[in-house]
């Protein structure tokens, strides 16, 4: 038996059951999606969600500005890149078939072939010492005809190295090893990991490269560009977000995703505001998962999922920008610099406050920027870097080059660092698969898995580069990922009408 206060739309008798009737269905015009995050994920799958006619798109940014881990500021009174940089590979790579008809790439060329090693008591190694022994050492990489294996790259490599090293005759072996160390320490610039002996072989082998050159620059405009060609701004606003124009709200860090039931999502910011949304795609990098995931999920995230945050990695990857006042002072013929350092010299650089320049791998001169110099640290040695104070860092950067180089370096103009991981809203620069998420047999399809309901609604969904199967890491992989999202939900409310 009901009354009015039942709000029963038609009169009841005393035999009527009253039910409450079921939420309203939503369609694309009335389904309320909240992006978290506004980096190329998330723009990717806000800009391809508005094009395939969503009109409730809403991304939540926790920065005070939208990228990302792409974050091209001005400086040096040029565009410096301080997160993606190059766009790595032609055929196959999404930002470049959207850019390469636009005037805004270049292309690096053979001055990326042109690089000098010099030993810790200023030898520069001879040509033809460098040519032979970087030879076997870039052949030491597992390629195509390579068979999925067990076990890490670092492993694969050094073997493969001194089985190939040891057939030379009269080679120095110290040198030899000097060379593998920065060959490592390269390889790992560009995995993203601390040492390469806990990347997972197998993965490298499934992530797919893209064809041509690799290193593809994009000048002094910076990798902003493309996200400003995602959002279709206008070319004389730099602050124009285009199509996501009353879309995005900045320093809005979300601190809780409650997913509990069917319905309706609710996120709640660090300030206490409270979001209601029927779609989440969350798209923060691994470095906040990890960090974050037991607080931020109610309820707790499946096994699966947390298997995958907690043996994916995400890696520290830092840049040194020097300015100097007219052109920076490398020869001409020395677009590069590797360091290797004599055994001797390192265990006493170990023992000083200066040990975190043993990772200091490279530096070399910046296409389209004549006045900049550019190096890079990786791993556990970065990250101690970041607490260092800017002066002390720039000290120790010019005691490596007065130890190094057979020239001098003058005193840089101005100086800039990065510091990927003490962000709280990175925790890192890029993902990596690791031989521990072989072990669990996880990786990036676990990550990737949304999270629904019985009807096959995706509810709370995840994005970003550390999804990716094939091209984790990269912006075209963290771009392919929101697409694949937005394509996710598109498919869902296009069911019962394939037209749409």
């Amino acid at each position: 038996m009901c009354s009015k206060a039942n709000s029963c739309s038609t009169t009841c008798t005393t035999m009527t059951t009253c039910a409450i009737s079921p939420p309203a269905l939503k369609s694309k015009e009335t389904a309320r999606i909240v992006i978290i995050g506004s980096g190329p994920s998330g723009i990717a799958a806000a800009t391809r969600l508005i094009e395939q006619g969503f009109k409730n798109v809403r991304i939540l940014e926790a920065e005070n500005r939208i990228g990302g881990r792409i974050n091209s500021i001005e400086y040096a009174g040029s565009i410096v890149d301080l997160g993606a940089q190059w766009c790595h590979g032609e055929t196959g790579n999404v930002v470049y078939e959207r850019m390469k008809d636009l005037n805004v790439l270049q292309k690096t060329g053979d001055i990326a072939d042109v690089v000098r090693f010099v030993r810790s008591d200023k030898e520069n190694l001879s040509e033809e010492t460098v040519n032979k022994l970087m030879k076997i050492a870039e052949g030491s990489l597992p390629g195509e005809n390579v068979p999925a294996f067990n076990g890490s790259l670092g492993d694969y490599v050094t073997k493969k190295y001194w089985e190939e090293v040891d057939k030379l005759e009269n080679v120095d072996r110290n040198l030899a090893s000097e060379l593998l160390q920065n060959f490592l320490n390269f390889e790992c610039s560009v995995e993203g990991s601390d040492h390469l002996f806990e990347v997972s072989g197998r993965g490298h082998l499934e992530f797919v490269e893209s064809g041509g050159d690799n290193s593809v620059h994009w000048c002094n405009k910076g990798y902003k560009t493309f996200l400003r060609v995602l959002m279709n701004s206008k070319p004389d606003d730099p602050n124009d977000l285009g199509v996501l124009s009353g879309h995005v709200e900045l320093n809005k860090r979300i601190v809780e995703i409650n997913w509990q039931g069917t319905n309706e999502l609710q996120l709640r910011t660090w300030n206490g505001e409270l979001v209601s949304a029927d779609h989440v795609i969350c798209t923060v990098s691994l470095g906040v998962l990890k960090e974050q995931y037991e607080k931020l999920f109610v309820p707790a995230l499946p096994e699966a999922k947390v298997r995958a945050i907690n043996a994916l990695k995400l890696g520290t990857v830092d840049k040194f920008f020097l300015e100097y006042t007219n052109e920076q002072p490398m020869p001409k013929d020395w677009p590069s610099v590797n360091f290797l350092w004599r055994e001797q010299d390192l265990q006493e650089l170990r023992g000083t406050k200066r040990f975190w320049l043993e990772s200091v791998g490279y530096f070399h001169i910046v296409l389209c920027q004549p006045r900049l110099l550019e190096g890079w640290i990786i791993g556990e040695h970065a990250r101690y870097m970041e607490t260092l104070p800017e002066e002390e860092v720039l000290e120790g950067l010019q005691w490596l080059f007065r130890k190094f180089l057979p020239f001098d370096m003058p005193q840089p103009k101005s100086f800039l660092r990065t510091q990927w991981h003490s962000n709280p809203n990175f925790r890192g620069s890029y993902s990596y698969r690791t031989t521990y998420a072989d072990a669990l047999r996880t990786g990036p399809w676990d990550l990737e898995a949304p999270l629904g309901d019985v009807s096959g609604k995706p509810r709370l969904q995840f994005a970003g580069e550390a999804s990716s199967k094939t091209h984790y890491s990269t912006v075209h992989g963290a771009t392919e990922t929101g697409w694949r999202e937005a394509d996710r939900l598109n498919a869902y409310y296009s069911r019962d009408n394939p037209s749409k």
